[in-house]
């Protein structure tokens, strides 16, 4: 699959983007996530892009904010990702 052109802003709407797809092929939601860990090639550039990463956040998973941490680390297996966001949900089971 091909990492999305753009910065920081535009790689985390993908990555949100697919977090929701994967949750929905099970009928789950957003508000299931119980952990999201981001991983970031560059701190000061997405501590400068917060309130943008902020609206795209909301945009995609709403008012629910689970357990979250952020690292910085050297690069991700991806070269050009800036970017990676790990989730975990919680999905009850069908009535």
């Amino acid at each position: 699959q091909r990492i999305v052109d753009g910065g920081i802003v535009e790689q985390a709407r993908q990555a949100l983007m697919n977090i929701v797809a994967i949750l929905a092929t099970d009928g789950a939601r957003p508000e299931h996530l119980v952990r999201l860990t981001w991983y970031v090639t560059d701190r000061a550039q997405y501590l400068a892009a917060g309130p943008a990463l902020g609206a795209v956040y909301r945009e995609l998973l709403g008012r629910h904010f689970p357990a979250m941490s952020a690292v910085e680390v050297k690069s991700l297996m991806e070269a050009a990702a800036v970017v990676e966001i790990e989730a975990t949900a919680v999905v009850p089971p069908p009535d």
